[in-house]
């Protein structure tokens, strides 16, 4: 098996394992779906402009359908570790690239959350809630990490839809993807197809969401941050962002 294969296994193998935890401690299950739903509407709130417009909307509403939501991928990811050496053989390698890249912050936003959740004790998230939960975690560099992949991700995409010859590649993997047992993750590359393509470029629009979310990101690991959450914070400060 080849070296990305590999990984990709490993990076599904380390979601299922979060999932059986979670199977094992029901407390735990509902909290992380508490802090998935909570950074859903974190996302929608700080991009809530780009959601809005008529350029980036499709491509925000994938990021929080496909990465940042609190949706049920077990059926995608049992479908990936299935059929991960038929994806590497039939499909164009910067494709490939991508399922990476998809499973690896999968990963590592699963282990995240769980430790997030795992700090609340059972509470719903709050604003100062979060900022603790947050900070507790710790874990700068794997944050940051996070969303470089998210970033590598929405490249890989923008890169693709600029290739016409992988565009009709794709299309043309209709039917064999199917008979492999790949439809997901061809719905899933279509879907981001359509959805960066629209754009016509994603450089601005990746642009945007990284410098909100690092900065956001910055801002909750600042140690006055708990006392500014449990407060107004003012509009221009990351905090106000949160729920």
């Amino acid at each position: 098996m080849s070296d990305i294969a590999t990984r990709i296994l490993q990076s599904l193998a380390a979601v299922d394992a979060e999932r059986r935890r979670r199977a094992a401690e029901p407390t735990l299950a509902t909290g992380v779906a508490a802090v998935k739903a909570y950074q859903q509407a974190r996302f929608e709130r700080t991009h809530a402009d780009l959601f809005k417009h008529p350029r980036f909307g499709r491509a925000a509403r994938f990021f929080v359908d496909e990465l940042y939501g609190p949706q049920d991928f077990a059926q995608r990811d049992a479908e990936f570790s299935r059929i991960v050496p038929a994806l590497v053989r039939l499909f164009p390698d910067d494709i490939v690239e991508t399922v990476e890249a998809l499973a690896a912050v999968h990963a590592l936003s699963e282990r995240l959350d769980s430790a997030m959740a795992g700090h609340l004790h059972g509470e719903a998230p709050s604003r100062a809630g979060y900022v603790r939960a947050w900070q507790a975690t710790g874990e700068r560099q794997s944050r940051l990490g996070q969303l470089d992949l998210v970033m590598r991700v929405g490249r890989s995409l923008d890169r693709h839809t600029r290739g016409l010859v992988l565009r009709a590649s794709l299309k043309a993997m209709r039917g064999p993807a199917r008979a492999a047992g790949l439809g997901t993750l061809q719905a899933f590359l279509e879907t981001g197809f359509e959805a960066f393509g629209a754009m016509r470029g994603a450089r601005e629009f990746l642009a945007m969401i990284q410098a909100r979310e690092t900065a956001l990101a910055e801002r909750l690991f600042e140690p006055a941050a708990v006392t500014a959450a449990t407060g107004s914070p003012a509009p221009d400060d990351p905090l106000a962002q949160l729920p």
